[in-house]
């Protein structure tokens, strides 16, 4: 039986994902458990809202936590500056489109559990990633979105 790979995140990505997990672990979980301990010794912990509210708390970061122990460990680092192939589309470029009337855009291909459409990181699973990869230097690709099918043409490729 192989070991599948599991999704791809970039460098920053896993450092943005550990982070968030050191933070939880090593700030917001102790100020929790002391806010629960102080809580608990004022007696009745049934009206008591510090002892609810903080018992509630400390649930969601123990399961944020295993969520993202989980995923860290299942996630695969692709460093997109090791990319040989730097002529097509391919996990980490950053690609400039135009579509039919030249309107120009650029997003950067990345991990699902980094995209923000916002700031035009775009999740490797999306539609727009799915058609985009292996597509070269003027390659026109064809995206289906719900709004309808949109053509796009790859203008540049960059892998930063």
């Amino acid at each position: 039986m192989s070991v599948r790979p599991g999704p791809p995140i970039t460098p920053k990505g896993i450092a943005t994902l550990k982070a968030r997990y050191d933070h939880l672990l090593g700030k917001e979980r102790p100020e929790i458990v002391e806010i629960v301990s102080w809580a608990a010794g004022n007696g009745d912990r049934s009206e008591n809202g510090d002892y609810i509210y903080g018992r509630k708390r400390m649930r969601e970061i123990d399961r944020e936590l295993a969520f993202l122990a989980r995923r860290m460990k299942a996630l695969r680092v692709v460093d997109p500056l090791n990319q040989p192939d730097r002529s097509r589309v391919f996990f980490g470029a950053r690609v400039e489109l135009a579509d039919e009337d030249d309107t120009r855009q650029t997003v950067h291909l990345v991990g699902d559990d980094e995209q923000d459409a916002g700031a035009g990181l775009v999740g490797w699973s999306s539609p727009i990633a799915k058609a985009l990869r292996g597509a070269s230097l003027g390659d026109v690709r064809t995206v289906r979105l719900p709004g309808g099918a949109k053509e796009w043409e790859v203008m540049a490729i960059v892998y930063d």
